[in-house]
């Protein structure tokens, strides 16, 4: 193999959950993703559904075992040396397909190389195997650093940049587990006078594995409880002074949590803004990057090939959500103008676009 060296590091990724078209739901996944030479490595891989085995709501045990494999100090999961690299977000059942490969010890370097689509405990590389992927030589204390700092260890090698990572890293040395997700808050503090509607955008959240609270305001509730909340999300009938005050609680409290405005009483559509406000991803790590409404089409921009869903919503004469599949395909990394049909965008209408990891929201022009 080349004696090439490739980068090695850890940023934070999300699996966007979301209020499907059918009446199903995806659950809403954080999780850390691998950076190899500046890029995620799950973006090499195309329409892949998938999670690394460093998710935020593994068990400790569990994701200690996950760490300790990565470095070698604990036996491969499946035969064959093979360890999962990006597993279903769903279940984690192999049956439901992963991306695995072999994990090498060369002198100092960790390797990893024969990557492939494995549903069994056996693979095949000559059908299943990723050919264009791998190897990946990295170096031994640049590895070592951005993993022994999930589990907070003081052994990490001491000539290491800090962080979680030389890519995916900005923060101190010995960052552990939950400093990683820190910037992931999954609950949201909903405001607004009208109880039942909110009560069921809760429970849509709480299916997809975002908890939600709900408040007619934020007065008098501890700075602790509030540093749970990753977003704010302001019911329709929210006036302005009263949206005023909630901000001026969390600013008071020094915490920056996004805010998200309801356009209108669509449960869908409002699931996908808080999906997008929870999204604390770097902005360079994200697949989807753009998406503008204008002139009966859309654009939409894209780092790397991927599948992109796009979804209309509105509400007709009689207050009813109006759903329409506008596009459901693969898509090359750059830009794409989109028609769409006049009859699925007429009216008030917004366009949700969708990856397995990012969310965009546009409104039509009124």
């Amino acid at each position: 193999m080349s004696a090439a060296y490739a980068t090695f590091g850890l940023a934070p990724a999300t699996r966007a959950g979301a209020m499907l078209a059918d009446g199903g739901y995806q659950v809403h996944r954080d999780f850390l993703d691998f950076v190899v030479d500046g890029r995620p490595l799950l973006h090499r891989l195309c329409d892949l559904d998938a999670v690394s085995p460093l998710a935020s709501d593994v068990p400790p045990a569990i994701f200690t075992e996950q760490v300790r494999g990565l470095l070698l100090e604990a036996g491969a999961p499946l035969p064959g040396g093979r360890h999962v690299i990006y597993g279903c977000p769903e279940c984690a059942d192999l049956a439901c397909g992963a991306v695995t490969a072999v994990i090498d010890a060369r002198g100092d370097d960790y390797v990893w190389r024969d990557f492939a689509w494995q549903t069994r405990p056996d693979v095949d590389l000559e059908l299943d195997g990723y050919h264009g992927i791998g190897p990946f030589r990295f170096r031994g204390h640049e590895y070592r650093a951005a993993l022994h700092a999930l589990l907070g260890d003081a052994d990490a090698d001491a000539d290491a940049d800090g962080g979680i990572g030389a890519d995916g890293g900005d923060g101190e040395r010995g960052r552990d587990r939950h400093d990683a997700f820190a910037r992931t808050g999954r609950r949201v503090l909903l405001i607004g006078a009208r109880v039942a509607f909110l009560a069921r955008l809760a429970a849509a959240l709480r299916i997809i594995g975002i908890g939600a609270d709900i408040t007619r305001d934020a007065q008098g509730v501890p700075a602790d409880e509030l540093r749970a909340y990753g977003a704010v999300v302001f019911g329709a009938t929210v006036g302005a002074g009263q949206r005023a005050a909630v901000r001026d609680v969390f600013d008071r409290a020094g915490l920056d949590v996004a805010y998200v405005d309801g356009p209108a009483p669509i449960l869908p559509l409002l699931v996908a803004r808080i999906e997008h406000a929870l999204d604390r991803s770097p902005a360079d790590q994200r697949r989807l990057t753009g998406l503008a409404v204008a002139d009966g089409g859309a654009d939409v921009e894209v780092t790397s090939s991927c599948r992109v869903r796009l979804t209309a919503y509105r509400l007709d004469r009689l207050s009813r959500t109006r759903t329409h599949e506008l596009f459901d395909g693969i898509l090359e990394p750059g830009r794409h103008r989109i028609a769409l049909d006049p009859k699925a965008v007429r009216g008030a209408s917004f366009v949700v676009a969708r990856t397995s990891g990012s969310v965009l929201v546009a409104a039509l022009p009124g």
